[in-house]
């Protein structure tokens, strides 16, 4: 090897040598600073557990469990109720347009498009009952269209359901 060489390879080893020292100096730091750093706390944890342990459901005995029962019924009825998608509305048209236009504006999935007379007349010669059926239940042609039950949102009422297809189907005819 040539001097010029010598002087390169010790030149390079030094860069090398230089580079791995640096390289594991930052991995050192990002470790110390990693450690120090608190760990992520999910306020909600405790609040998770307590709802899977609670007991799935209770005894009731005699009049004091009567009442217990009726009480407990009154706020499971109170619950179901404000769960009730968009306020408990039933304007078929509201519906619509916070859940229904999503798919049967473009025609996603398959769904007739509102309006749109040609796709709707075959579905509404089988009966609004049929419609509103599939709409409630979910239902998926021989053609591979695809409807989700309740419009894929279950906070819908039958109801509610209902006056969305009626309303559609008034779209189109």
């Amino acid at each position: 090897m040539t001097k010029s060489d010598q002087s390169f390879m010790r030149s390079f080893s030094l860069l090398i040598a230089g580079l791995g020292v640096l390289t594991l100096l930052l991995i050192g730091g990002a470790w110390l600073i990693y450690d120090h750093e608190p760990k992520e706390i999910n306020p909600d944890t405790s609040k998770q557990v307590a709802e899977r342990i609670a007991p799935a459901g209770a005894v009731y005995a005699g009049d004091t469990g009567r009442a217990a029962m009726a009480a407990a019924q009154e706020a499971a009825a109170k619950a179901a109720a404000s769960q009730v998608a968009y306020g408990g509305t039933t304007d078929g048209k509201t519906i619509y347009d916070n859940l229904c236009h999503s798919c049967h504006t473009a025609g996603v999935a398959g769904a007739p498009k509102l309006g749109d007379k040609a796709n709707w007349g075959p579905r509404i010669a089988e009966g609004l009952d049929t419609l509103v059926k599939h709409a409630i239940e979910g239902y998926k042609g021989p053609d591979g269209n695809m409807m989700p039950a309740k419009g894929g949102n279950p906070a819908l009422t039958d109801e509610q359901v209902k006056n969305a297809v009626h309303w559609i189907v008034d779209q189109a005819k």
